[in-house]
């Protein structure tokens, strides 16, 4: 029977998820300036006779609605971080809800080219002189926005390294929260931490804006054309640019969501990169090998290793590349039969 406590080998599995974090203010703030820029587009639209304004208003309000996904999404991370029910914490909640905002956004694109394609077929008579000032004013609230949001959906990754214990000849270390800035030189690593970086759900807020952005400025293209030079098919066809390009955008988003959510493999490199830091000592060599993400900037490994002489699960870990972000590593070993068959 054990006589010292397991008390140092017992951890919780928040990997720093129940923190308030930076692109969440940033998401309230552009909600805020959303929604009230809607209210004053709906009002004004009402009493002005606008349609053109009412039409940006509920067009501001669908987006504000997709920024208000995110905001709760981050609340609930935060929320029930230490919620034992979530074997890993509920850093994934960022991957679910940015691939609800992608699905948002491309029925929003789908939308925006149905409405185009029926322009294209009825065309209607357009107020150049309102529809421009609108969407001037839509894309400088777009912009003010973006600039608030300040990236492209990557966050600097907080990454907090434990090993699980178990019956697998695992074993737990005190995670601490370190902060890393900077790439490693070597490729696999690099590579593998541009793409740990992303927060999915803050990357579906930035789009959502992007999008609202992108189409101000084609409708500020195609309107100006449209006055000046009486080419007003263009604003049907600006706008099926502007869909393709969204749709473009969310696939994209679907997939590295999607990517996170059916804890799929990481690139080969990586995993190589893997394979060589842990069969680099002795001869070691790595029977299995799995990888998975636990949310933005933090992963999880298994890796399955055959030795003559397996080491402690101390000095396998500390084999690992700290760049790699990996913050719940378990080790399973087997002796080698040929070293089995010497010993007896």
């Amino acid at each position: 029977m054990h006589t010292e406590s397991v008390e140092r080998w017992v951890h919780d599995h928040t990997f720093g998820q129940d923190r308030k974090k930076s692109a969440e203010h940033r998401t309230l703030i552009v909600i805020v300036i959303t929604m009230v820029t809607m209210t004053v587009e709906i009002v004004a639209g009402i009493a002005f006779g606008s349609m053109a304004l009412l039409a940006d208003g509920l067009h501001m309000g669908s987006h504000a609605s997709a920024l208000t996904i995110s905001a709760f999404a981050y609340y609930y991370t935060r929320r029930h971080a230490k919620d034992a029910q979530f074997n890993f914490g509920t850093g994934k909640v960022s991957s679910l809800a940015g691939f609800a905002s992608a699905v948002m956004l491309a029925l929003f694109a789908l939308v925006m080219a149905g409405e185009s394609i029926a322009r294209f077929m009825s065309p209607v008579a357009i107020g150049f002189n309102r529809a421009i000032f609108v969407a001037v004013f839509g894309l400088i609230v777009n912009g003010i926005c973006l600039l608030i949001l300040g990236g492209h959906g990557h966050t600097r990754g907080q990454s907090s390294r434990d090993d699980d214990g178990g019956n697998h000849d695992s074993h737990d270390r005190k995670h601490s929260n370190d902060h890393r800035d900077g790439y490693d030189q070597n490729v696999p690593v690099q590579s593998f931490r541009r793409h740990k970086q992303l927060d999915h759900n803050f990357r579906s807020a930035y789009l959502h804006v992007l999008a609202d952005a992108l189409t101000s400025v084609l409708a500020i293209f195609a309107l100006l054309a449209g006055k000046y030079m009486r080419q007003v098919w263009l604003d049907p066809f600006m706008g099926v640019v502007g869909a393709v390009l969204v749709v473009r955008w969310s696939w994209g988003l679907l997939r590295s969501s999607a990517h996170v959510l059916l804890d799929m493999q990481p690139p080969d490199e990586v995993l190589g990169a893997i394979r060589k830091s842990i069969e680099s000592e002795g001869d070691n060599r790595v029977s299995d090998l799995h990888v998975w993400s636990l949310g933005p900037g933090i992963y999880a490994a298994e890796i399955g290793i055959v030795s003559s002489r397996p080491l402690d699960p101390d000095s396998y870990y500390s084999l690992l590349p700290e760049e790699l972000g990996l913050v719940h590593v378990t080790f399973e070993t087997h002796l080698c039969a040929a070293h089995i068959r010497e010993a007896l």
